[in-house]
């Protein structure tokens, strides 16, 4: 089975290569970036500058093909890939939880943004503590590296050559 998706849009930020950029959006403070949606699916924006925050899921343009075990950003053992959010991945998906300031026609304004500029953009979905936060009890292999967040940049391990 073949699954092929189009982009909806494309992200646009001041990190133009995966090296310095932010690993997660709660790292990225108020760094700005728009989300251009293309014409065909402005109608579906209707609606959403309601929310506060919103979910982008997006496709990793510039990261390797992905492989099993890798290195995460925070860590130096190989760990699994699906125990990680390494953009190199069986399937290159991302997705960030941004802040949404504006909603103008086609152009979305937004915040604490962790995506490289160019991104093609698959999805958008509103964010809700209320059905996306759950109470954790574990955090596997990540619990004792999490105060290093903060610091965490982009090394370019997982981009293309």
């Amino acid at each position: 089975m073949q699954i092929c998706y189009q982009p909806i849009g494309i992200i646009h930020s001041p990190y133009l290569k995966p090296e310095g950029t932010p690993i997660q959006p709660r790292t990225a403070g108020g760094v700005s970036g728009t989300v251009e949606i293309f014409d065909q699916y402005v109608e579906g924006l209707q609606d959403l500058e309601g929310f506060s925050h919103i979910i982008l899921i997006y496709h990793f343009h510039l990261a390797r093909p992905g492989s099993l075990k890798v290195k995460p950003f925070l860590d130096q053992k190989l760990r699994g890939v699906f125990a990680t959010r390494a953009p190199s991945r069986p399937n290159p998906i991302g997705l960030s939880v941004v802040k949404l300031l504006k909603v103008d026609n086609n152009l979305l304004s937004i915040q604490e943004l962790d995506i490289l500029d160019g991104t093609p953009l698959l999805d958008i979905k509103p964010y809700l503590p209320d059905f996306d936060s759950p109470s954790v009890e574990k955090r596997g292999w990540l619990e004792e590296k999490l105060s290093n967040l903060p610091y965490a940049r982009d090394d370019g391990r997982f981009a293309e050559s």
